[in-house]
């Protein structure tokens, strides 16, 4: 009886796929099918057109993989070690995936045997291969800054509010263009900011009222909408790149919630002013009043009220238990409360229904956890003992459930009293 046998090809860029390599990967898999008596059948014959092999998150990697762990396959035919994975380390990760599985993997450039040598080949390969990635993402990212500098592409692939590019070739800074409309649109929002003197919300509002479209589509306008046209530095006619720069993302994990295993991501922050790369384009506003409205707002956020008033002890931390959204601070002089942000207006929420939850007394809850703080520090031993069991994972979705019956049962029980 024949093996059934599975073929997987793979190609990275378009460019490839245009070249046909990806078919005559396929090619020779059939071939050699036929020649060593495997049965191949075309729906176990799996590309991925255009993914990355420094990725494992490949749809058609991913059903070759299920259909090994069902057993549907006896032997899996790749060109190369590299088709299957750039890194070394999922190479290593994905043969031992389907060793378990039952499954032999057949490399046609050169079949795998139990010579040392073998093994220590496909390791060569795979770190060669590695090594040809980063040298081809390093001379990709020198080469565009290099067409930045010189002008030839665009540093957005996606036009801001208020430009079209050309559709047969949109990074050609030659085919950018004004949409009237909404540069219209954005003109009013730096004149009614700097001449009229209207907030972030107001401005959010009457685009909102007026029924103006977003970039998305929506009616619905935002205060961080509108701030991010009035801080875009395109509209003065120069369109920056080399803005943003890759940092290890600081998430803040809460105390007994388990952080997420292997890599955490990736976050980006501005570099200097003097590293960006501008590309002259057509311009909506003039420097003058694009360097006002800036000034404008940056002192606005040096005397805005979260900046000049005292700091609360639960500010940003307590969340609505109906909508999941965040307290804010709402203060009218005489009485503080943390509020729903699902009880603002329209704009403010994003939300068609509002959010119908009570409002905390900031003082009632703010000593509340206080003194529960304070006795907890009181007794160090405790609070060793509560912190090895949480990072030990002891709090887990049954003892998660009773917790919340608990802390609900004490809570009905406090209104009853009051």
């Amino acid at each position: 009886m024949a093996r059934l046998a599975a073929a997987y090809a793979r190609v990275s860029t378009d460019r490839q796929a245009e070249r046909q390599t990806i078919q005559q990967q396929v090619e020779s898999l059939r071939k050699y099918a036929e020649q060593h008596e495997l049965e191949l059948d075309p729906d176990r014959i799996y590309l991925d057109d255009g993914h990355s092999g420094a990725r494992l998150d490949r749809p058609a990697l991913d059903r070759l993989r299920d259909a090994a762990g069902r057993g549907d396959v006896d032997v899996i035919l790749i060109t190369s070690p590299d088709r299957l994975a750039r890194r070394y380390a999922y190479q290593v990760w994905l043969l031992e995936e389907f060793e378990r599985a039952g499954c032999q993997v057949v490399f046609l450039e050169r079949p795998p045997s139990d010579d040392p040598q073998d093994a220590l080949l496909i390791q060569i390969r795979g770190a060669v291969a590695e090594y040809e990635r980063t040298v081809i993402a390093d001379r990709m990212r020198r080469g565009r800054l290099a067409a930045l500098r010189a002008g030839k592409i665009l540093p957005w692939s996606t036009p801001p509010y208020g430009y079209r590019t050309d559709p047969r070739d949109p990074r050609d800074p030659a085919g950018v263009r004004l949409d009237e409309a909404e540069a219209s649109v954005v003109q009013s929002i730096f004149r009614w900011y700097v001449e009229d003197g209207l907030t972030l919300y107001g401005i959010a509002r009457r685009l909102t009222d007026g029924r103006v479209p977003t970039a998305t589509g929506r009616w619905i306008w935002s205060s961080s909408a509108v701030r991010k046209i009035l801080t875009n530095p395109t509209y003065q006619g120069t369109a920056y790149g080399n803005q943003k720069q890759a940092v290890p993302a600081r998430r803040h994990y809460p105390l007994l919630r388990r952080e997420p295993k292997g890599k955490v991501g990736e976050s980006y922050r501005l570099r200097p002013e003097g590293d960006w790369i501008g590309v002259p384009v057509p311009a909506v506003v003039s420097t003058d009043q694009f360097q006002a409205a800036r000034e404008r707002l940056s002192r606005n956020q040096r005397w805005a009220t979260r900046n000049t008033k005292g700091e609360y002890l639960l500010r940003c931390l307590v969340s609505c238990g109906r909508c999941g959204l965040t307290h804010h601070v709402w203060n009218n002089g005489r009485y503080a409360y943390y509020r729903c942000a699902g009880m603002n207006t329209l704009i403010q929420r994003h939300r068609p229904e509002a959010c119908n939850s009570r409002q905390v007394p900031i003082k009632r809850l703010d000593d509340a956890v206080w003194e529960d703080l304070c006795q907890l520090l009181k007794k160090p031993n405790v609070l060793e003992e509560a912190l090895r069991r949480a990072q030990e994972g002891w709090l887990d979705d049954s003892e998660r459930m009773a917790r919340r019956r608990d802390m609900r049962r004490r809570r009905l029980e406090v209104e009853r009293r009051i």
